[in-house]
């Protein structure tokens, strides 16, 4: 009783008005040096002009959700010293966290995360770090299944992209190797962040533990996610 009901109060916080250092207990600063302390590699990304990117590229398809180098694989890091001298050169700059390296990312509706959230703690699943990405997106983080022994076994991060595979995972994307997400805290345009819901310090657990109840969940509010084109893709893809 004890875990849903923490799991109950998580769920309770504001879907992103809010500051997300204040929410999560940090500044920015603090809140970034924990995620790369973590293990989450990390690479400075563009950030909110107003309504537009500080990319500044003319119709820029993911507005403050990209990284600034097209190198961020090579670029990304957990040095410490690194990300610190990105912090203090680039004070405005969002961060992405370039995935199957270090850890993979189960990206849902936000409606479906809750409703996961709900179900993984009334069945006593440890979940790792979960943050919302504006008010459409639940982001889960998990151990990495992006390098294994046989180069076969790996899979795209794009499972609802394609005919075969969109009825099996509705609107549920796997980020993995060549993929990246926005780390918190970061801004995006208008008055959405990204902020931890669940924060970098709780151990990754593998993925499949998580994603039955995931995709059961995405297949439930699948009707409610119109929207999940916009969330942000690697550069290329």
């Amino acid at each position: 009783m004890e875990r849903k009901s923490r799991f109950s109060q998580w769920l309770r916080r504001p879907r992103g008005g809010s500051d997300p250092a204040a929410s999560a207990g940090g500044t920015r600063e603090d809140l970034l040096l924990a995620a790369a302390s973590a293990g989450l590699p990390l690479a400075p990304a563009a950030h909110p002009a107003g309504y537009r990117c500080s990319c500044e590229r003319v119709g820029c398809p993911t507005p403050a959700r990209h990284p600034l180098s097209f190198a961020w694989q090579t670029q990304a890091t957990t040095d410490v010293e690194r990300v610190t001298h990105w912090l203090r050169t680039q004070p405005e700059a969002n961060f992405i966290t370039a995935t199957g390296i270090a850890h993979d990312v189960l990206d849902v509706p936000v409606d479906a995360g809750r409703h996961a959230l709900e179900r993984l703690g009334a069945a006593g699943v440890e979940v790792g770090p979960v943050a919302t990405c504006g008010p459409d997106r639940m982001l889960f983080f998990t151990a990495t299944r992006g390098t294994p022994d046989d180069e076969d076994e790996w899979w795209p991060c794009e499972l609802d992209c394609h005919p075969e595979t969109m009825d099996e995972h509705p609107g549920l994307r796997w980020h993995c190797r060549g993929s990246y997400v926005l780390v918190p805290p970061a801004r995006l345009p208008g008055d959405g962040h990204v902020a931890w819901l669940l924060g970098p310090e709780r151990p990754l657990p593998d993925p499949l533990s998580l994603l039955e109840t995931l995709t059961d969940a995405c297949a439930l509010y699948a009707s409610d996610d119109a929207d999940h084109e916009t969330a942000a893709w690697p550069i290329g893809h």
